[in-house]
């Protein structure tokens, strides 16, 4: 049965909302939960930042929910402090915790000073760091010199199981590239044509593991302000890469979504005020394939969007 989790997005909420938030959606019938993990929000209008390790330690004890996290090794944070974290919260919670790796964004990664890599090196150097994570999460001391560096490393507390380390994808040739190393899948809501291109991307090249989807969504009871609500929050979300790649400041992406219309922002959220549409999109999702699929309602209040599918939407999709 595919299981139906909400997404924690720190860049739009404070940590300790967000904690009230997530425990009132397993409340509400919720099975899982993911969570962002940024420096930086994309645009002043979103502003927050929580530290997403410090917030998952308080999630993963306030409820009984299973959380991932998407995060990007090999800049900010060096791979073995990414094991360490991992492997710490997989050892106090264990079977509760997955990891999704990315190659990054520039708006997170640039507080380094160390420039910001072309796409093919990035991709690389997440390579390596991914084989690091792996080997220390076996307990092996590891040393590496490539595009990272890693001297005589190891990790002295361990889960005695290895989390699942998940390749996060957008596109169906890095969805085939994820495929030579994780253990599934995820990647954001697109056109039924686009999502059926990267799964079979991942499939097809042996990808093994659950397909996992984060579905960005704006639902209210008025039409209207559902529209108003995605547009005032996402509306510096719209672009596709490498732009949202490359953008290093939240006044990058304020100028650059100036003239973003609320149609636009409507291509790449969904956005409705009529649940039953919303449900029927979600099931479109599974009839895909996807077996984890994450809601992130992209409005700054979760409450009303956590009660109204708790109540209307989880019960559609479930039966």
């Amino acid at each position: 049965m595919t299981v139906y989790g909400i997404h924690a997005s720190h860049e739009q909420i404070h940590p300790s909302g967000l904690l009230a938030a997530v425990r009132r959606a397993e409340e509400a019938g919720f099975g899982a939960a993911m969570s962002s993990d940024h420096f930086s929000p994309w645009s002043a209008r979103q502003g927050q930042s929580g530290f997403a390790w410090s917030w998952l330690g308080a999630a993963l004890q306030a409820t009984n929910l299973p959380f991932g996290v998407v995060t990007a090794p090999g800049q900010r944070y060096h791979p073995a402090i990414t094991a360490q974290a991992i492997g710490t919260l997989a050892a106090m919670y264990p079977g509760r915790f997955w990891a999704a790796l990315g190659t990054g964004e520039a708006s997170n990664e640039h507080i380094t000073g160390d420039g910001w890599p072309r796409k093919d090196v990035r991709t690389r150097r997440l390579r390596e760091c991914v084989d690091v994570i792996r080997a220390l999460l076996r307990g092996e001391e590891v040393s590496h010199d490539g595009l990272v560096t890693v001297d005589r490393a190891k990790l002295w507390t361990l889960p005695d199981e290895v989390p699942l380390l998940i390749g996060a994808a957008v596109s169906p040739a890095t969805a085939r590239w994820c495929a030579e190393w994780a253990d599934g899948l995820i990647t954001v809501n697109a056109s039924p044509e686009r999502l059926k291109e990267v799964a079979s991307a991942y499939r097809d090249a042996g990808g093994r593991g659950k397909l996992h989807l984060q579905v960005h969504l704006s639902w209210d009871p008025d039409e209207d302000t559902a529209l108003a609500t995605a547009h005032e929050q996402w509306r510096s979300n719209v672009f596709q890469p490498p732009v949202c790649w490359d953008l290093e400041m939240t006044d990058h992406f304020d100028v650059v979504s100036e003239r973003v219309t609320p149609e636009q922002v409507a291509e790449v959220v969904n956005v409705s005020s009529d649940l039953k549409w919303h449900a029927e999109q979600l099931n479109s999702y599974e009839e895909l394939g996807f077996e984890e699929i994450y809601l992130h309602h992209v409005g700054q209040d979760l409450t009303p969007f956590v009660d109204a599918f708790g109540e209307h939407v989880l019960p559609e999709v479930s039966a």
